[in-house]
C-alpha cells in the first residue's frame, strides 16, 4: 500500500524558517505531480505549491516568493522550503500526490499532515 509520510513541521518564529518532507513509499511505479496543502483552522485546505514530474513549478500567490518546492524523483521525496514566515502559514501541512502503482493503477495520496505553527 502507497504511503505519505511528512516531516520537519514545528513552532518557527516570525520571519523564520522550515523544511518540510514527504516520502513515498509503497509499490510505486510512477510519481506524477507532488502537491503541497494547507489547512488553517476554520478554513478550507489550499493548494499552497504544486511540482509535476517534468519540475514545473506553481505556487499560491500568498506564498510566491517566500516558498520553494522541490522533489528528488529517486528517493520519492518533495520538500517545501518555508521562508519569511508569518502568523498567517500556521496551518496543518499536507503532502499529495498523483501516483500509479503497480497492478493497482493511478490513484490520489495524501500524508496524514504535519504542523506549522508560525508564533513569536
Amino acid at each position: 500500500q502507497v504511503q505519505l509520510a511528512e516531516s520537519g513541521g514545528g513552532l518557527v518564529l516570525p520571519g523564520g524558517s522550515l523544511r518540510l518532507s514527504c516520502v513515498a513509499s509503497g509499490p510505486i511505479f510512477q510519481i506524477y505531480d507532488m502537491n503541497w496543502y494547507r489547512q488553517a483552522p476554520g478554513k478550507q485546505r489550499e493548494l499552497v505549491a504544486q511540482i509535476t514530474s517534468d519540475d514545473i513549478n506553481t505556487y499560491a500567490d500568498s506564498v510566491k516568493g517566500r516558498f520553494t518546492i522541490s522533489r528528488d524523483s529517486a528517493k520519492n521525496t518533495v520538500y517545501l522550503q518555508m521562508g519569511s514566515l508569518k502568523s498567517e502559514d500556521t496551518a496543518v501541512y499536507y503532502c499529495n500526490a498523483d501516483i500509479r502503482t503497480l497492478g493497482i493503477g493511478r490513484h490520489d495520496y495524501w500524508g496524514q499532515g504535519t504542523q506549522v505553527i508560525v508564533s513569536s
